[in-house]
Order: structure tokens, then C-alpha cells, then sequence
């Protein structure tokens, strides 16, 4: 896997006793959603003190993300008052006892993945594929998350944040960014093997700078023109709009693809991504969305093709994440907010009119 740059520690302070911090505050402020399809509600909470392989989080800044809304929406089990958020950056600010590898001062991340039980009887953790851990955390909507000042998560959710990267880049990093990536690594697609990128926007325009500093000979798909230039300058070496004609039949035309990335979850735009694929060839589910997708068994049958899905990442692949973008200058295109517009923030987020990422910076 891929490991450096390192993560410098200079200008970390000195910790105190374990689960201590050095001029900690007493209270923080949180953006709560208190019932489901309330808007936020701003409160005042005690800081938490971390026990056994927690570790508190001072929050500098949290990337916004359309799955959000499950928070407002009830859905996957949250329970409330919640918190969302789950591209948090900031810095330890407290650990518990059984905490070895953090310590007050560093800078880290906690993504959707918001931890694993490590338990002998979770056939995900015995294996050590921690991304499918029976337990299901996810920051954000399992506890607490960066749309508050403060979050407390296990160990296993935090990913350290490199030299080079600052908070509010490092932010949609740990969501967008370690999906695109890990998927795009995981996939089998080898340096200059095609792969297409579908739709240029939050998780597109990361998606085609990952996949042209991989290597891969790299396509950018879009419903129209008019990011035509924009993909270029991300590194798109070829980029075919669905207003020239099947998107499949283009695809085929370049010679089909190894690999293609499906960030819309509209059926109507990914089903015809399938025909474009080449032998072996691959689409990767990255937007989620409610309806089904059609697939029909001789686009896929000839050519040993195929449509599998993609969660995101461990802690672990967000730290690779964070290092192979520092390293090759992977940025998020993102806009900023300040705290005290956090549901102005999340109105934008959900219109679609963000170019491409919003972050909230939190400022204590």
C-alpha cells in the first residue's frame, strides 16, 4: 500500500497527563438536528472526556456531503439530537487510556467509516477487512459529527492528516476523495488502461485527478459540454458528453474501458455506461440512489463485465488517501462557510449549486 509522505508532528503541543489537554475548554457549540425534518438547531454541550480507545477531536473543519440528509431523514437508525457530518478534520484533543498511537497535538481526519468493534466473533473484523465490521459506525449518524466543535469517536476511525494538506482541503478528502481513490485501486485497472469517470462534480472533478495521476488513460463523461474545459485542465485526457449521442457507443468507439465510475445515481445515466465497458471491463457504483439499474445480459455476458459497488474506505485508506494527494497535488474544488451559516451551508450543499465541496470551519 501506499505510505509516504510522513506526517510531520512539529507545532503539536505538549500533551499533558493521558485524557488530558492543556487549557481545554469546558463547552462546545454543535449544529444538531433535534427531530427528523427539523432544521438545525445550535447548542451548547459539556466537552466530552474520552474513555478506553476514544479520542476527542477539537474540529477545525467539516466537509458537507449530500448524505446529510439521512440525518433529517430518519434514516439509518440515528437516533436524536445528531450531529451530521462525517469529513471532519481537526485535532486531538484528549485520549483515552488504551489510546497509544494519538496524542494531543496531532492533526487528523475521521471519515463515513467511523470505526470497527474488532471483536473475534465480527466476521469482517476476524478477517481484517474493517470496512464491513457488523457494526455498521458511521460518524455522523452513529454518534455525533463535525457539524459540532467537538467529536469523540474510537481510534479506528482516525486517519492522521499530512504536511501539505490544509484542514479545509483535507476535509472532502476523507470522503469523496478516499472513495474515488480506493475504488480506483482496488479495481484491477492497471497504469494505462482507459477508465471513465462519470460526472464532473464533487466526486467526478477528485475522481479525474486520481485517475490521470494514477496512470490510467483517463475519460471524463458528462450530460453535456459545458465542463468540457474544466475536465481538461483536472487531466481528462478524452471527454465525452451525452449530448453528442449513446454514451456507450462513445465509449466503445475510444476502444471501451476497463473501469468506469459511476458517481450519478440516476439509472437513466449509468445504465448505458454497462455498453461502453470493454473486456473485463467494470462499473463501479459510487453514487447511491434509490432506484434500481438496469443491466442486460449480453452487455455483460461476452465480455466477462460486470457492475459492483464501492463503500468508501477504512481510516487507513483515507491517511493513503490524504499522502497520495499531497504528494501529487490532488485538490478539492471547494467553497467555504462559516459556522454561523451552517443551514445556509447545507441549503447550498442540497441545491446542487456548490462548485464542488462545501466546508464548514469551526473557529473553537
Amino acid at each position: 500500500q501506499f505510505r509516504p509522505p510522513a506526517c510531520s508532528l512539529q507545532g503539536a503541543r505538549p500533551p499533558g497527563p493521558r485524557g488530558d489537554y492543556l487549557q481545554m475548554a469546558t463547552t462546545y457549540k454543535a449544529a444538531v438536528v433535534p427531530s427528523a425534518g427539523a432544521k438545525f438547531d445550535v447548542v451548547e454541550r459539556d466537552v466530552p472526556k474520552p474513555a478506553g480507545d476514544q479520542v476527542l477531536v477539537k474540529v477545525t473543519a467539516c466537509g458537507l456531503c449530500h448524505s446529510d440528509k439521512f440525518v433529517p431523514a430518519g434514516a439509518m437508525g440515528v437516533q436524536f439530537p445528531r450531529a451530521p457530518g462525517h469529513e471532519v478534520v481537526g485535532v486531538v484533543e484528549a485520549v483515552g487510556e488504551r489510546v497509544e498511537r494519538y496524542k494531543p497535538g496531532m492533526r487528523v481526519g475521521v471519515g463515513w467509516f467511523g470505526g470497527c468493534c474488532r471483536k473475534e466473533t465480527c466476521a469482517g473484523c476476524r478477517v481484517g477487512d474493517r470496512m464491513v465490521c457488523s457494526a455498521h459506525l458511521t460518524t455522523g449518524i452513529s454518534f455525533d459529527g463535525g457539524y459540532g466543535a467537538r467529536v469523540v469517536c474510537s481510534e479506528t476511525a482516525l486517519a492522521l492528516v499530512p504536511d501539505g494538506v490544509s484542514d479545509v482541503d483535507a476535509a472532502p478528502l476523507l470522503c469523496a476523495g478516499v472513495t474515488m481513490f480506493n475504488a480506483l485501486r482496488n479495481a484491477g485497472a492497471r497504469p494505462g488502461d482507459r477508465v471513465a469517470i462519470q460526472g464532473v462534480g464533487g466526486l467526478g472533478h477528485l475522481g479525474i485527478q486520481y485517475a490521470a495521476k494514477m496512470g490510467f488513460e483517463t475519460v471524463a463523461v458528462s450530460s453535456n459540454d459545458k465542463k468540457k474545459e474544466l475536465a481538461k485542465k483536472l487531466g481528462a485526457h478524452h471527454y465525452v458528453s451525452a449530448a453528442d449521442g449513446d454514451v456507450g457507443e462513445q465509449l466503445t468507439k475510444l476502444g471501451g474501458c476497463r473501469l468506469v465510475l459511476a458517481t450519478s445515481p440516476s439509472p437513466a445515466s449509468m445504465s448505458p455506461l454497462i455498453k461502453g465497458l470493454g473486456v473485463n471491463g467494470r462499473v463501479i457504483v459510487i453514487g447511491a440512489g434509490a432506484e434500481a439499474v438496469s443491466v442486460g445480459a449480453f452487455d455483460v455476458i461476452p465480455k466477462r463485465a460486470g457492475v459492483v459497488g464501492w463503500p468508501s474506505g477504512t481510516a487507513a485508506d483515507s491517511e493513503d488517501c490524504l499522502r497520495f494527494s499531497a504528494l501529487f497535488d490532488v485538490k478539492p474544488m471547494v467553497e467555504q462557510f462559516a459556522f454561523a451559516d451552517v443551514q445556509k451551508a447545507y441549503d447550498h450543499m442540497l441545491s446542487g449549486a456548490a462548485r464542488f465541496r462545501v466546508v464548514l470551519t469551526h473557529d473553537g
